[in-house]
């Protein structure tokens, strides 16, 4: 055997420790990077969805404890008259508030997206700046002008244009009010992604084919931008159902909604197997869309645009 043959042979195996060494070292700092996330996750996503899945087939004991007895009426009495009712009527609003809160959204991010840079930035700021406010207090501001004797009825009043006030405050109106302002930002914001991504020279294209603005925007802008469009849903509808704090504040405890309902399982009726079985089912919901929305080509980072 050549000296040139021994030298590779003894070189192999130094090779082959520095490479487990380099794997060895990726591993570690995946793991370093990695670990308190997942550490994260376990404990407070995975672990709480897990212990509510068990609680939820549990039964309600005397003065609220939870009796470790495995049963399916805390599922079974969701399709009571009572609860059914409330469900639909969540689902409702949550229809409206998500139909209206895109409707107005889209033009909004349609006209952030097509403006200078400098702009966009200043307008999405500002659009922003209620999200750093306070919720009670925005909520409290609408008590103020949405009452009888607030600034909306006082201004139509003053004009005129009606004789006596109008009953805008505790109602789903009011709900639907509320929820359109408070999740409008979210919407937005997917949608002002899609549309930004847009490459402009198939518009342009669309133009020269001699096809019109509406046949344009059916044909091109809006089949590219749906999954902005399917974000913007998820962000809205699934809080929509389960954010108790609008309803409680303007629909003056009348009207109620899942979130509401969980709310009140945990707290004041002290039934919480049936609270976390409402709870698993609109996580249910929640995974369903998730699912439907990345088969249809979404992208989940869109989510957190």
């Amino acid at each position: 055997m050549t000296k040139t043959n021994e030298e590779q042979l003894l070189a192999k195996p130094n090779k082959r420790k520095r490479k487990d060494k380099k794997s060895f070292k990726t591993r570690l700092a995946s793991i370093i990077m990695c670990g308190p996330i997942s550490v994260w996750s376990v404990l407070f996503i995975i672990l709480p969805i897990i212990l509510l899945a068990f609680m939820s087939f549990m039964t309600k004991g005397p003065l609220g404890r939870v009796v470790y007895k495995f049963t399916f009426e805390n599922y079974a009495e969701m399709f009571k008259p009572v609860y059914f009712t409330v469900i639909k009527q969540s689902l409702i609003i949550a229809l409206w508030t998500t139909l209206l809160t895109v409707l107005l959204g889209y033009p909004l991010a349609a006209f952030i997206a097509n403006v200078k840079k400098k702009t966009s930035g200043i307008l999405t700021v500002l659009m922003m700046l209620p999200l750093w406010v306070s919720g009670l207090v925005i909520l409290y501001s609408f008590v103020i002008m949405l009452n009888k004797t607030g600034v909306i009825n006082q201004f139509l009043l003053n004009l005129h244009l009606i004789k006596k006030p109008l009953n805008l405050l505790y109602n789903n109106f009011a709900v639907i009010v509320g929820m359109i302002y408070m999740f409008l930002p979210f919407a937005v914001l997917p949608m002002f992604s899609s549309i930004e991504k847009l490459d402009k020279g198939l518009i342009e294209a669309s133009k020269d084919l001699g096809a019109g603005p509406v046949k344009t925007f059916m044909k091109v802008t809006l089949p590219l931008t749906s999954p902005g469009i399917f974000a913007a849903v998820i962000l809205t509808f699934i809080p929509c159902i389960g954010y108790y704090m609008v309803t409680d504040m303007l629909g003056g405890g009348t009207n109620m909604m899942v979130g509401n309902l969980i709310y009140r399982q945990f707290t004041i009726s002290r039934n919480w197997p049936f609270g976390a079985a409402l709870a698993m089912v609109l996580a249910i919901v929640i995974f369903l869309m998730l699912f439907i929305y990345t088969k249809l080509g979404g992208d989940l980072d869109d989510l957190g645009a």
